[in-house]
């Protein structure tokens, strides 16, 4: 997925120090991205996180989005796996996800919103990419540009390239794509 180096000059990330496993878990949708470029022009972008017992690998991840336009572009998905780093599996910011054999890339967790769990963000050690991700489809301006700022602050983020991710959810998309939990009325469009 793009350049996959890890070799940077610049210092490595600095992950979460806290971050649940069991609450990491479920659905999330990207709100932001520096996006690879399978992402660049995506939209309703859905990432689900499953945790599994006994497997080769700690955890399922469906990525599934709009190819362009919300809704009425080919809906695309891209299945992975992800192994949990460190010692303490139900405690982590460490992960590494392979989209597809042989790859496998660092996927560590450098922002998360420990008290609710409402956001997160995945950073990518050399500062190409990173996902700004909500358990809605929409994010609080302040949120976002909080975040945003800590990516710039903190993990040495340049923001070129960042894009926000169109959400339009709609009754029928939200039944065909199993988010009936997930997105309530308020957010539909229709």
């Amino acid at each position: 997925m793009g350049n996959l180096s890890t070799k940077s000059a610049l210092p490595p990330l600095t992950t979460c120090s806290r971050c649940e496993t069991a609450n990491i878990m479920g659905t999330w949708f990207v709100i932001g991205q520096k996006p690879t470029f399978l992402e660049k022009t995506c939209s309703n972008s859905v990432e689900r996180y499953t945790r599994l017992d006994n497997k080769d690998h700690d955890i399922d991840i469906d990525f599934h989005y709009n190819n362009a336009e919300p809704i009425t572009s080919k809906l695309k998905s891209l299945p992975q796996k992800g192994w949990i780093q460190g010692t303490n599996k139900e405690d982590s910011s460490d992960w590494i996800v392979s989209p597809q054999w042989p790859i496998k890339m660092p996927y560590p967790i450098i922002e998360v919103d420990t008290k609710h769990y409402d956001w997160i963000v995945v950073g990518y050690q050399s500062r190409a990419y990173c996902w700004i991700m909500s358990r809605k489809p929409v994010m609080a301006d302040d949120t976002y540009e909080m975040l945003t700022k800590r990516l710039t602050d903190k993990h040495q983020y340049t923001l070129d390239g960042m894009r926000k991710v169109p959400h339009k959810w709609t009754k029928a998309e939200r039944t065909k794509r199993g988010l009936e939990k997930d997105i309530p009325d308020k957010y539909l469009s229709e």
